[in-house]
């Protein structure tokens, strides 16, 4: 995992040790990142997060980023730092917590939390990021305002992705879960995610990443009867351990003609299955992303679409787990 470079539309900036305010952007102009510890700076978190309070005006910033030591391998819960301030952050509108690489903290050990009364604090918030899985939660109610919401998991609880699957989302553009390994807190089904495939209570989703499973070839095939896919313009299973067997069933569902966009990026597919897609897709202008072609233990050959969607990853691995 690497820190990211532009959040919200906008040029991260990390607020640097010691600085002063003349030394800074305006406030609105910028998604700033607040990391402090550990290879950064001796600066404490506290007179680190005091000194960024004091000299940038909270009233104009647009995009909070939370990594290193508000998140880490001990817990999450920075998010109320953010809360405490709520009432000064009137112009929020993205916020990403957990932005650690993997040398500050695994993202199948970075701590989260309950995410209820962070979005109740923070009604106007329009994306929300989160990398780590472990003790996040997710409201089931619903929320207004919220356009993009990215979940980046090396192991998404199963009760989480349950609850974002059925959350009341009626603004949400972009939905983004990466569900992640059952051996690091993960184990979602497509069971679990039935609101989701139905299509309930996110009438204005457009993009849909439903990614880094070890359940891919299940993810694909309930895609292929999916009443959300009618309404969507891209779709993403990458990440994952998708096989010929999901992607023909993939294909021999409804069409999937009217997407911009299908990535199927870290897969298990046959040259020949590749193929067949590009094929079948890009004379319908739908560009359809293959980077990342893996090999398994066995030899993927054509028994593959006689396989029963058992579970068995068959020498198959996620993208991000540990």
């Amino acid at each position: 995992m690497q820190h990211v470079r532009e959040f919200h539309g906008l040029p991260v900036f990390t607020v640097p040790p010691f600085a002063h305010p003349a030394e800074l952007p305006d406030a609105e102009t910028v998604a700033w990142r607040l990391r402090c510890g550990l290879y950064v700076t001796d600066e404490d978190q506290g007179s680190y997060w005091e000194r960024f309070t004091g000299a940038v005006e909270p009233e104009k910033v647009r995009a909070v980023i939370l990594g290193h030591p508000w998140y880490d391998s001990d817990g999450g819960g920075g998010e109320h730092c953010l809360m405490e301030l709520g009432s000064r952050l009137t112009s929020l509108e993205a916020v990403f917590l957990g932005d650690v690489e993997d040398d500050e903290a695994m993202i199948s050990t970075t701590g989260q939390s309950d995410l209820s009364p962070f979005l109740e604090a923070f009604p106007g918030l329009r994306e929300l990021a989160v990398r780590g899985g472990d003790g996040l939660d997710f409201p089931v109610t619903g929320h207004k305002e919220p356009r993009v919401l990215r979940v980046e998991s090396g192991g998404l609880p199963r009760e989480a992705a349950a609850h974002i699957a059925a959350a009341e989302l009626p603004a949400l553009e972009r939905l983004e879960l990466w569900l992640g390994d059952d051996e690091y807190g993960g184990g979602t089904t497509v069971e679990d995610l039935a609101p989701l495939f139905a299509g309930v209570g996110k009438p204005s989703l457009r993009h849909l990443g439903v990614q880094n499973s070890p359940r891919q070839d299940e993810m694909a095939a309930a895609f292929a009867s999916a009443p959300v896919v009618e309404q969507l313009t891209s779709l993403s299973l990458s990440m994952g351990t998708l096989s010929d067997a999901g992607a023909a069933a993939l294909l021999r569902g409804q069409p999937l003609t009217h997407l911009e966009l299908l990535d199927l990026s870290h897969h298990f597919l046959s040259r020949d299955m590749m193929l067949r897609l590009w094929t079948t897709l890009e004379p319908a202008r739908v560009r359809v992303h293959l980077r990342g072609r893996n090999d398994e233990n066995d030899e993927n050959d054509e028994d593959d679409e006689l396989l029963e969607f058992a579970g068995e990853d068959h020498g198959r691995y996620v993208a991000a787990a540990e």
